[in-house]
């Protein structure tokens, strides 16, 4: 039986954290969960002048394997299967694309870490993810 927490403290977004677990518990359904972590490419000409192809490739891996840690400590002490991919582009779409490509009913992602300001200027990853993906994308706040 799955137990599960929901820390509240009244606002809106834990509202929608609530209904979101409502969904989710009324749906009973195993999920099939696919843990994805987007390296944006490394085009500097400095880097690629000391470094060979497969060298910063083998730097985007391994920072990506560190940076997916603490996801997959979270999935294995609860429990979940998953999958870990890890892949270099732009990131919104490559998420979006990666969705598509392996059959996802739900993109489940972060709101982004950039200022109120830089994402008025640049557009956040999240809003670009929602914008590209033919899925529902759930933002977690």
């Amino acid at each position: 039986m799955l137990k599960a927490l929901i820390p509240f403290e009244g606002s809106d977004n834990a509202l929608r954290a609530v209904d979101h677990l409502i969904s989710l518990v009324q749906a009973r359904e195993p999920m099939e969960v696919h843990l994805l972590h987007v390296r944006q490419p490394i085009d500097s000409w400095e880097i690629r002048r000391v470094l060979t192809a497969d060298e910063i490739a083998a730097l985007q891996l391994s920072e990506g394997e560190d940076t997916l840690q603490a996801a997959r400590q979270r999935l294995e002490a609860a429990g979940i299967a998953y999958t870990a991919k890890i892949l270099v582009g732009d990131v919104a779409q490559t998420i979006a694309r990666h969705a598509a490509e392996i059959g996802c009913d739900t993109i489940i992602m972060g709101s982004g870490g950039a200022s109120a300001i830089a994402g008025l200027l640049l557009g956040s990853v999240t809003t670009k993810v929602i914008h590209f993906a033919q899925v529902p994308v759930t933002v977690v706040k």
